[in-house]
């Protein structure tokens, strides 16, 4: 059975797959840490809604989304693995979780490289 730190990821999944990253925010402790590997860090919910509320922006324009492929996790910890598709391609990754009292404490992704001959 799967603990609360995979049921909250798997509430972000749901919630991410509408497009409008600004309502995970909720997802968030309000201590929370949360690092981009493209984007940077992140200290607490008025930062991450920033954060949130450019990728709205960035990925609408880019016409990128990302699908989640695997989520497993236990009470405290909890880790996806990813696809991000985008009109050049698509590239895969995974995120990071750990969960207290069902929000995100920290989040952090790591994406595979880019394709040969791509930057």
């Amino acid at each position: 059975m799967a603990g609360d730190a995979q049921q909250t990821i798997e509430r972000f999944w749901q919630v991410q797959d509408s497009g409008d990253y600004t309502q995970l925010v909720d997802l968030f402790a309000e201590d929370a840490l949360l690092e981009d590997p493209i984007w940077g860090r992140y200290e607490g919910r008025d930062a991450i809604m920033t954060f949130m509320t450019t990728m709205v922006k960035e990925m609408g324009t880019r016409k990128i989304h990302f699908t989640v492929d695997e989520i497993c996790g236990d009470e405290h910890c909890c880790w996806a693995r990813w696809t991000m598709h985008s009109p050049e391609g698509s590239r895969g990754g995974v995120g990071i979780y750990k969960v207290q009292d069902s929000q995100l404490t920290y989040y952090r992704d790591y994406m595979d490289p880019p394709p040969e001959g791509d930057a």
